[in-house]
């Protein structure tokens, strides 16, 4: 069984200073309820070289919170970029990741594009959920088990009113 332990906060952009690379993600929803979810992501990278590296998965999540269910299965880059443009629900994420080691932790730091341009999220993944973790003073708030801020909840945000 897959679980993911997550904690996600808030970051305040005025204190953040994103490293040199990072990656753009799309993602968008099949399914997208507090039960489950079904997303799509398409990864681009930057690789050496100068040349891009596209990755792809479908991931399915259980219900919100600290620790939940999570299966992650990789895909390829071309379906990924269909499911997007045909099937996924409306209201799809754009957004670079970058990633910020803290104090021997890696932050996954999310800078959005499109209706949540200025929203910066981080999320850090942990073995346990008694996991001791370093805030940077970047961080404002944390969010870890609000619902408004699922990348879900922010996709259904940008949505059409009848979704």
């Amino acid at each position: 069984m897959g679980v993911e332990i997550e904690r996600k906060f808030l970051v305040d952009p005025a204190l953040f200073f994103p490293p040199a690379s990072g990656s753009e993600i799309r993602q968008g929803y099949l399914v997208r309820s507090p039960e489950r979810s079904v997303r799509v992501r398409l990864t681009r990278s930057e690789v050496p070289l100068g040349e891009v590296e596209e990755s792809a998965a479908l991931t399915i999540k259980g219900p919100d919170g600290l620790a939940r269910l999570e299966y992650e299965y990789p895909i390829p880059a071309g379906d990924a970029a269909e499911l997007l443009d045909r099937l996924c629900l409306p209201g799809e994420i754009k957004k670079v990741r970058y990633l910020v080691d803290v104090a021997g932790r890696s932050f996954e730091v999310d800078v959005y594009d499109g209706v949540h341009a200025g929203l910066i999220t981080a999320e850090i993944e942990l073995e346990s959920v008694d996991d001791t973790v370093v805030l940077p003073d970047w961080v404002t708030e944390e969010v870890t088990g609000d619902p408004a801020w699922t990348n879900a909840s922010l996709s259904r945000a940008q949505a059409a009113p009848d979704d």
